[in-house]
């Protein structure tokens, strides 16, 4: 089945490269033109050089349908300079006086704020780019762009960004140093769209059109930016980002007195050349990263939180993407959560239009006196293949520094992956999979050490399918990376899903219809171990609100204990069965209104033939521009013999964002979590004082929620500058 699969995938990424040799919007052309006169960012378009620069408008629509011009009038203009490239909007309000954003915080969530975005594919390669944009009261929002339109939003550059809002429109200025973003000197033509939302009246639109069941921010469907010359060449492009955190913790715990702490480090970053970069970190703290927000685990797998420290993130799915969600060698936050990061290097970036490269190593110290320090080292290596697709090699090795058998027995003296991948994406991003093997290095260990795993998916507006499959060896073993499959090493998957939706003319139904998903495991005898069948009706509204209606059958085999509290009451045994029903409902409301909600509840069987009931909402109220309270809750009710009983979980986590202006913030959390047996209060400032410069005062306390006893304290205030040599 898997030799025929490889065939299948390479006859028609062949066939895709040959087909197609024009992206979808090659005719949308922007002509930019260099700057006439001197620029300034103040969201008034009174320089000659707007006067004379080529507007952008006649928008498409893409939601709620993609057949016709924007009922939304928006108008661009760009221009540059030797230093910077600038983008001026005019977004045209549809209803006069109108206004939907949640606050001004950097990185906002696109659904929920009008918005406008620029997107720039800078090798013109419809794979890598990136994305600035604002929404309409002037909050920020940029990311890096990989796999042809995946953004990483913990990706932050250094740009400048001005809105100004009238009655019957908004208009936003913004400067972006070339410094800011990679590209190749040499290349005269660019990737280029422009997407706008504006929640008022439900449509999303882009100047090069986008399908519906896409991204707008895909770069398959870039329009092209001509430039009237060869972008400037790289200059010295070296930028220092020192730091300096003084920190008071006291752990009421142990009895210990209250430890103060100063540290000094920072980051470097070089640009070897305008689209290769080095980045250095030396003794990094990463204090001003937010809170994780908690998870009530009932699962057999460990939870997945996603990277946030700054260090990682650039060039990020060169490493971080190798794989798929649950079967990745390669996790940056293995490294330094347990054991303090000393410092790190990475290069990253483009050889050319068709060879990527990345290449990492950092070094940790031990955690404990028990512990080795250890040495993570990372090289990836990406080829560009036919039209969209690649493959791409990556080599990953963990191994411990000062190793000793006597005192470490418990601890591999390395861990290392080596692996193939292929990526096909067709032009128009209908056709999409992937193909990859990993082969693990331990000691003593050296048979049944290799996974592989295949996908391929169709996805239109009306229906999409996908047929996945994988293998995890018995003794395959990723350290570094991220397997929670790993309690079940040794099996085989099939993922086969399906969905359809109709479109219908309403006054408030967009679309609706089915969806099934599938998930089935065996063992290495093909002995059945898991099954999951989850299908689902769906329906979606004009207004952006969401409904889905679902049932779902499980059956488990157990292939290790496992308690289905997470409590440590009591251990189901190896090999009993279990199986299950369940049914449930979510509900996502529209984003118009100040006050919103998204609700889920399901009811059914559980574990020992036992009951889990559950229910979980959200609920939010912005007052805008400038604050946004968020009220989460969750819900388990579990039911089970002796000796489990009765179990009531809970997780309530009450947020609070206030954005005072675009550059002066405050955000709180509270999480009462009674699996975890913890109260977490983490509130935050943070001053951008200059842009991607900031001064952060963190607070943070542990309770017990039996008696508020506090179990830890901490403050932190920082200090980072951001110099540009």
């Amino acid at each position: 089945m898997f030799s025929r699969f490889i065939l299948v995938v390479l006859f028609l990424s062949q066939s895709v490269g040959i087909a197609y040799a024009q992206k979808p919007n090659e005719n949308f052309k922007y002509y930019i033109q260099k700057s006439v006169s001197a620029i300034k960012v103040d969201a008034v378009a009174d320089e000659e050089a707007w006067v004379q620069a080529q507007t952008a408008e006649n928008f498409f629509m893409i939601t709620p349908v993609d057949t016709g011009y924007a009922r939304c009038i928006t108008q661009v203009k760009m221009t540059y300079d030797d230093h910077h490239i600038y983008i001026l909007v005019i977004n045209h309000k549809r209803i006069p006086g109108s206004l939907v954003v949640e606050s001004l915080k950097r990185d906002f969530s696109f659904g929920k704020n009008d918005n406008f975005l620029l997107v720039m594919d800078s090798f013109d390669d419809r794979t890598n780019g990136y994305v600035f944009g604002t929404n309409a009261a002037g909050a920020p929002w940029d990311a890096q762009l990989g796999e042809g339109g995946a953004a990483d939003t913990g990706w932050d550059a250094k740009w400048t960004s001005v809105v100004k809002n009238y009655d019957d429109k908004w208009v936003w200025e913004a400067a972006i140093p070339f410094k800011s973003i990679r590209y190749k000197t040499g290349i005269s033509q660019w990737g280029l769209n422009f997407s706008r939302m504006d929640i008022g009246v439900s449509e999303k639109s882009s100047w090069a059109p986008v399908p519906r069941q896409m991204p707008s921010v895909s770069l398959a469907y870039t329009g092209t930016l001509v430039w009237d010359a060869n972008p400037p060449a790289a200059r010295t492009n070296i930028s220092f980002i020192p730091y300096t955190a003084l920190r008071s913790i006291k752990k009421y715990e142990t009895g210990a007195g209250t430890k103060t702490r100063l540290a000094v480090g920072g980051d470097i970053k070089v640009g070897l050349t305008p689209s290769l970069n080095l980045d250095l970190t030396i003794n990094p703290d990463f204090s001003q990263v937010d809170v994780d927000v908690q998870q009530t685990n009932i699962d057999r797998f460990e939870l997945f939180f996603p990277e946030r420290r700054q260090f990682f993130l650039e060039n990020a799915d060169l490493f971080a993407n190798f794989g798929y969600a649950t079967l990745r060698p390669f996790f940056s936050r293995r490294i330094g959560l347990d054991a303090p990061l000393q410092f790190g290097a990475k290069i990253s970036g483009k050889i050319n239009k068709n060879w990527r490269v990345g290449a990492l190593n950092a070094q940790t110290g031990a955690a404990d006196s028990l512990s080795p320090a250890f040495n993570y080292s990372v090289m990836a290596l990406q080829r560009r293949l036919f039209d969209r697709s690649n493959i791409r090699l990556i080599m990953v090795n963990k191994e411990a520094t000062n190793y000793s058998t006597e005192l470490h027995p418990a601890t591999n003296r390395f861990n290392r992956n080596v692996g193939l991948e292929f990526n096909l994406a067709s032009k128009s991003n209908i056709w999409t999979g992937k193909m990859m093997m990993l082969k693990s290095f331990s000691p003593h260990t050296s048979t049944d050490d290799i996974s592989y795993a295949a996908d391929l998916k169709f996805g239109k507006a009306n229906i999409f399918w996908q047929w996945q499959q994988e293998y995890v060896g018995k003794n395959y073993l990723a350290e570094a990376g991220y397997v929670p499959n790993g309690i079940r090493n040794g099996y085989y998957k099939i993922s086969p899903n399906i969905g359809y939706l109709f479109f219908i003319r309403s006054k408030k139904l967009v679309s609706h219809g089915p969806k099934l998903l599938t998930n089935i495991y065996w063992n290495k005898d093909f002995e059945n171990t898991d099954q999951e069948y989850i299908l689902s009706y769906n329906f979606n509204f004009l207004k952006l609100a969401t409904a889905s209606f679902w049932g779902s059958a499980n059956y488990v085999k157990l292939l290790r204990p496992f308690d289905p509290t997470n409590l440590r009451i009591a251990l189901l045994p190896i090999g009993s069965t279990h199986k299950w029903q369940t049914a449930g409902f979510d509900l996502l409301s529209s984003p118009q209104k100040r006050f919103t909600y998204s609700l889920s509840s399901s009811y059914g069987g559980y574990y020992q033939n036992g009951r889990r009931n559950n229910a979980k909402t959200e609920i939010g109220y912005r007052l805008q521009p400038h604050a946004l309270f968020l009220l989460s809750a969750n819900y388990n009710r579990i039911e089970l013999p002796e000796p489990w009983n009765t179990t009531h979980l809970w997780l309530v986590g009450p947020r609070l964002d206030i954005t005072f202006t675009n550059s002066l913030y405050f955000s709180a959390l509270t999480q009462y979590n009674n699996q975890a047996e913890n109260i977490n209060l983490n509130a935050r400032v943070q001053w951008r004082y200059k842009p991607a410069s900031d001064l952060f005062i963190v607070y943070t306390d542990n309770y017990l929620p039996e008696n508020f006893k506090v179990k830890n304290r901490a403050i932190v205030l920082k200090w980072t500058y951001w110099w540009n040599l």
